[in-house]
C-alpha cells in the first residue's frame, strides 16, 4: 500500500490486488460499497494520520475510488473544512461531529490492464514471454514520466488466462495506480495497436 500527499488536504492511497485480498476484499467487491469497503476506508484513514498526519475526522470528505481489478485500487481523498465551503458536494449547513466521517464518495472502474516498466528491456521480455505463451498479442505503449506502461484491454486476451497474463506482466513490471484517462491525457502513445507482437517484431 502506498500513500501520498497531493496538497494540503488531498491525499492518493493505491493498494494492489494482493493488498485487497490480504484485507479479503475480491475483485467483484470492488465494484459494490459493502461493510468491508467501509471498514477498509477507516483503516486507510488511520494509517494517513499515522504516516502524513493528515487528519480526517470531523471534515466533509470528497473520496474518489478507481476500482481496476487487474491492478488494484487507488482512492483520492480531498478534505474539506469545518463549516466551510471547500469541497464539491458540501455546503456551509453540514453539521458534523468529531470523529464521524461525512463522505461524498465517487466511485468508477476498468477492466483494462496496465503495467509500468523502468527499462524498455522488461518492456521487450515481457512481450516476448506474451506472444510465447500465447496469452495475447495485442496492447497498447505509453511512455509517462520516465516509465513505459503497457496497456491490455479486455478484448486483447481471453478470460481464462486473465490471471496467467497477470503473472507474466508481474515477473518484469509494476502494477500502475495511473488511470487510462490520465495516461490517454497526459501520456505519450508509442505504439497504438498490437504492441505485443510490433515489439516481438522489431526486437527479436
Amino acid at each position: 500500500m502506498k500513500i501520498e500527499r497531493l496538497g494540503q488536504d488531498k491525499i492518493r492511497i493505491f493498494l494492489t490486488y494482493d493488498d485487497l485480498l490480504e484485507r479479503g476484499i475480491q475483485k467483484e467487491d470492488m465494484l459494490r460499497e459493502p461493510p468491508k469497503l467501509h471498514d477498509l476506508f477507516m483503516e486507510l484513514m488511520e494509517q494517513a494520520y499515522n504516516e502524513l498526519g493528515f487528519e480526517a475526522s470531523g471534515r466533509p470528505l470528497a473520496v474518489e475510488v478507481y476500482a481496476m481489478p487487474a491492478q488494484g485500487m487507488f482512492v483520492v481523498v480531498t478534505r474539506g473544512k469545518r463549516g466551510g465551503d471547500t469541497v464539491d458536494g458540501f455546503g456551509e449547513d453540514d453539521e458534523l461531529e468529531d470523529d464521524i466521517y461525512d463522505l461524498d464518495v465517487t466511485m468508477e472502474h476498468s477492466d483494462i490492464i496496465m503495467y509500468s516498466f523502468n527499462d524498455f528491456e522488461h518492456v521487450i521480455s515481457v512481450c516476448k514471454s506474451l506472444k510465447a505463451s500465447q496469452l495475447t498479442e495485442g496492447g497498447t505503449l505509453y511512455s509517462y514520466n520516465n516509465k513505459w506502461i503497457l496497456s491490455i484491454e479486455p478484448s486483447d486476451i481471453e478470460s481464462s488466462t486473465f490471471n496467467s497474463v497477470l503473472a507474466v506482466l508481474a515477473e518484469y513490471g509494476d502494477a500502475t495506480s495511473v488511470t487510462y484517462a490520465m495516461l490517454e491525457e497526459y501520456g505519450k502513445i508509442i505504439m497504438a495497436d498490437d504492441a505485443v507482437t510490433q515489439i516481438c517484431t522489431h526486437f527479436q
